[in-house]
């Protein structure tokens, strides 16, 4: 061991032999062995009296449904590089993980699995149902608590809670009844969505409107006096039954003196009024419409305006109320038939039309929802809103990318009182009792055992459960251990960053920021990332129906969590869709391989090294005492960590994630291993220890600038480095230090570079066997020359030359092929490794080929009637064509040029 400055340097001969460092990398071995090692460890459990400004994130709780898809997948990524990134710079972090009860969902997923045996939960009973679904929640929610692990995600498992835990209960209860007791919960009737399917109330957020096609019948409303009707449009006759008025607008001047009439309801002979009533939209259909209060929510809202009587003709099983007469009993569908015969046979009906129309669906089940009147429990949402708007304009909270913050007022501003309550089983029962005696609501914390009116008594409570998001709606403050008055809120609450999709903005993200500011007084979190969903390689919406779903512990089992987290990374650009192809897999699973390779060489080949310490670097940058390339990729190694910073401060993942890969594939293992190789010819035993010490330093940092993104590769190459610590995970996150960038070694590595890919790039292109060396002359001028001179060595190793000549003027000689770079015009002597005869021909054979290729793709563009009516793809497929064609026959044309004959 070698104690240097304060840091434990651990070396070991047997750590970095080859017996220890395996020629492949295996993922699974490697994933599963440091898993283990970071959850027995608890490294990630958090401190609220650890020093570091703190960094908290809740984890957006999974459904305990089934298992994590591959939103979760990126989501989870996104999230664990934020945590890492920060737990590496010195933040007390604090990452809560945790699952989501899903209250409909969930239902619905094990009343189909129940079914599966025969049962209803009707057949089970409350109690026993509840008891199957807890069964449920414990064996899924354990399946995606170690799928998540499996991705590598640094969570503080300790604190893992679900929305339906006893603490978290205590919160809900806790928020409903200060909510009531503020006037900001009510119960009462009024038009919600009902989704037949799942027996419960949903909110407009869980309704999808979707067009469908259907039919506008014209129906005749005849007036009580005289023999003239009125003629009503609609999609939706059964519902007529229910009608308590026609509606106009009042300046339609066609009914400007029917307002206030009566007209008869075919089929039930009752008398409805003729109301005016400006939400009426004088160029659909006739101009007047058919009002029914009970099921349309804009009826609804003019039936009160004109105090309309409410009558329901469909009951909650979808089927037709004694309201609706000789109709009673019929499905809905049933009764729409029906009701259109007997109109038919009455001759009321003026006309039928064709048209798509708008109709809502269950988000979950996609039963058509049926708009229905119902008692229910309701959130005064205008005292709550005000306030989440207000932090949002004043940018507390801040939205990545911007535009969503428009999108979140845009809903806050239309928001309406919020149904909480769902006829369901699983979930938050609502804390409300009713006496037994007199029917009087009590909303408590505990059980009531005395009514104000009747003294003790007995009770019975509220059937119906909370909405879920009720519940979710206190994350960030209920898991930190509210209504209790815990250290964790005082540390960790407001959290920083909540990561999460813009299809829970109105779901999720409004219902955080409400709650929130109402019983923390403070926003719920201070940024808010918004990522785009993952889509199929064709751009398409995963979907089980389609058959496109991937499962992303699948992939991880085939390419490793590396390569999953990475591949996702680099595709995660701010509130854009992925389109997520798993071939792209094979790619990052190979940057893997080549971090592995490159890990691999540094430490076979470091025997004996002693790394640099940081007072030592910069001096020696001063002397010049480091190599061009330990200076040079020094150099870049700053600018990279400066740039993955920025990137990762500002969430443009696919920015750091592009940056890193470049850095490691082209500049650390392409280049820079290669000038070592080189350098490694020196014989003398000093000389190769300073030459590894410098790459020794460069692995590590580069090693732990790649930790959050890629956790598993890197703590295995890490943890065979000399280090101090346990774990890269605690390992500081390198700084950028300007002072250390040698914009000269930049500048001269450059064109290095630029030299060597030239020569590469003629030798590929001429097909020259690698192991042939060429000889090469060069003009430059004299400031080049030097550096050209001190890297002469590395160049015709580097380039495979025979040898470089420096001149002042090139002399043509046999065959040769010229070229250009940064450091001069160069030619490369071909005579004896290429037949120049027989290379001119095949270069001409397909000169002409392209030509003639172009030619035809040319005539067909100026052809205006190919343009004109071919399909769109087509036209652009030839355009793309033409254009590579176009290229490629310059660069023939080119290498045909190159060729010079003395």
């Amino acid at each position: 061991m070698l104690i240097h400055d304060g840091f434990l340097w651990k070396f070991s001969a047997a750590m970095t032999s080859e017996s220890r460092i395996p020629k492949t990398y295996n993922g699974p071995e490697v994933e599963k062995k440091w898993s283990g090692y970071w959850l027995e460890n608890r490294f990630f459990k958090a401190d609220p009296a650890s020093k570091g400004q703190p960094y908290s994130i809740v984890m957006p709780p999974p459904n305990v449904t089934g298992a994590l898809h591959m939103g979760h997948a990126l989501n989870m990524t996104i999230q664990d590089i934020l945590v890492r990134w920060n737990r590496m710079k010195g933040y007390n972090v604090l990452w809560v993980p945790g699952t989501d009860h899903a209250g409909i969902a969930t239902q619905n997923v094990v009343e189909r699995h129940i079914a599966t045996e025969g049962l209803r939960r009707q057949d089970l009973g409350r109690d026993k149902f509840e008891k199957i679904v807890w069964k449920w929640k414990e064996e899924y929610e354990a399946r995606i608590l170690r799928q998540i692990r499996r991705l590598g995600c640094s969570c503080d498992w300790s604190r893992t809670r679900f929305t339906m835990d006893e603490g978290l209960s205590s919160a809900v209860r806790e928020v409903f009844v200060q909510l009531y007791e503020a006037g900001l919960i009510y119960r009462g009737e009024y038009l919600v969505n009902w989704c037949l399917r799942c027996s419960t109330a949903i909110s407009d957020l869980e309704v999808i409107h979707r067009s469908v096609p259907g039919k506008l019948w014209h129906i005749c409303y005849p007036l009580v006096e005289g023999k003239d009707f009125i003629e009503v449009a609609t999609t939706r006759p059964e519902t007529m039954l229910g009608d308590t008025a026609v509606a106009v607008h009042p300046e339609d001047v066609r009914y400007k003196n029917l307002v206030g009439k009566f007209v008869v309801l075919p089929l039930v002979n009752r008398q409805i009024p003729v109301v005016a009533d400006s939400f009426v939209d004088r160029e659909f259909g006739t101009g007047a419409v058919k009002v029914t209060p009970g099921h349309d929510p804009n009826d609804f809202e003019v039936g009160r305006r004109h105090q309309l009587p409410i009558l329901q003709v469909i009951g909650e099983d979808g089927r037709m109320t004694s309201k609706a007469g000789s109709y009673e009993g019929l499905d809905r569908f049933e009764a729409r038939q029906q009701v259109v015969k007997d109109l038919l046979r009455m001759d009321s009906i003026k006309g039928i039309e064709d048209c798509d129309h708008q109709v809502g669906h269950c988000q979950r089940c996609e039963t058509i929802v049926e708009p229905l009147v119902s008692k229910q429990w309701f959130v005064k949402i205008q005292p709550l809103v005000k306030p989440a708007i207000e932090v949002v304009e004043k940018n507390q909270t801040v939205f990545f990318p911007k535009r969503y913050k428009k999108i979140y007022l845009n809903w806050m501003y239309g928001i309406h009182d919020w149904c909480v309550s769902r006829q369901l089983w699983w979930g938050h029962r609502i804390p409300a009792w009713y006496c037994l005696k007199c029917d009087q609501v009590r909303v408590e914390r505990k059980p009531p055992i005395s009514c104000n009116n009747c003294g003790p008594s007995e009770f019975r409570q509220d059937e119906d459960v909370l909405d879920t998001w009720f519940s979710s709606g206190l994350w960030p403050f209920s898991t930190l251990g509210w209504p209790q008055k815990t250290f964790e809120q005082k540390i960790y609450y407001p959290t920083k960053t909540l990561v999460t999709g813009a299809d829970i903005i109105f779901f999720w993200i409004a219902r955080m920021m409400m709650l929130g500011l109402r019983f923390k007084r403070a926003v719920p979190f201070e940024e808010v990332h918004i990522t785009g969903l993952v889509k199929d390689a064709d751009g398409r919406k995963m979907s089980k129906t389609e058959g496109n779903v991937i499962d992303p512990l699948e992939i991880i089992e085939k390419y490793g969590a590396d390569a999953v987290r990475f591949t996702l990374s680099i595709s995660a650009a701010p509130g854009t869709d992925i389109p997520f192809s798993v071939s792209r897999m094979a790619g990052y699973r190979s940057f893997c391989n080549k971090i592995w390779n490159a890990g691999r060489f540094f430490l076979l080949n470091m025997k004996n090294a002693k790394p640099y310490r940081d007072d030592e670097i910069g001096p020696m940058l001063d002397k010049k005492y480091l190599k061009l390339e330990d200076r040079w990729i020094l150099g870049r190694l700053q600018e990279v960590t400066k740039s993955v910073e920025d990137n990762l401060g500002k969430y443009r993942f696919h920015e750091a994630s592009n940056t890193l890969y470049h850095f490691f594939w082209d500049e650390l293992c392409d280049w820079y291993i290669e000038f070592i190789k080189v350098s490694m010819t020196e014989e003398n035993l000093e000389d190769r220890k300073k030459i590894f010490s410098m790459p020794l330093c460069v692995l590590d940092a580069s090693l732990r600038l790649l930790h959050p993104f890629m956790p598993f590769i890197t703590e295995e190459l890490w943890q065979k480095l000399p280090h101090e610590g346990s774990t890269i995970a605690l390992a500081t996150f390198p700084e950028a230090r300007e002072d250390w960038i040698d914009r000269e070694a930049l500048t001269a590595m450059g064109m290095l570079q630029d030299l060597i890919s030239e020569i590469r790039r003629i030798r590929t292109e001429n097909r020259i066997d690698p192991r042939h060396e060429l000889p090469c002359q060069l003009r430059t001028n004299a400031e080049h020359r030097k550096l050209l001179e001190k890297h002469q060595q590395k160049l015709v190793s580097l380039a495979r030359l025979q040898k470089i000549i420096i001149v002042d003027e090139l002399r043509i000689s046999g065959f040769q092929v010229r070229g250009l770079s940064s450091l001069g015009e160069f030619l490369l002597q071909l005579d004896e490794v290429i037949d120049i005869k027989k290379e001119r021909n095949r270069l001409m054979r397909q000169i002409e080929k392209i030509k003639t290729e172009v030619n035809g793709l040319e005539h067909r563009l100026s052809n205006p009637t190919f343009i004109k009516k071919a399909p769109a793809e087509v036209v652009r497929v030839t355009k793309e064509r033409f254009q590579k064609a176009q290229l490629k026959l310059t660069k023939f044309k080119e290498q045909l040029n190159g060729f010079s004959q003395s």
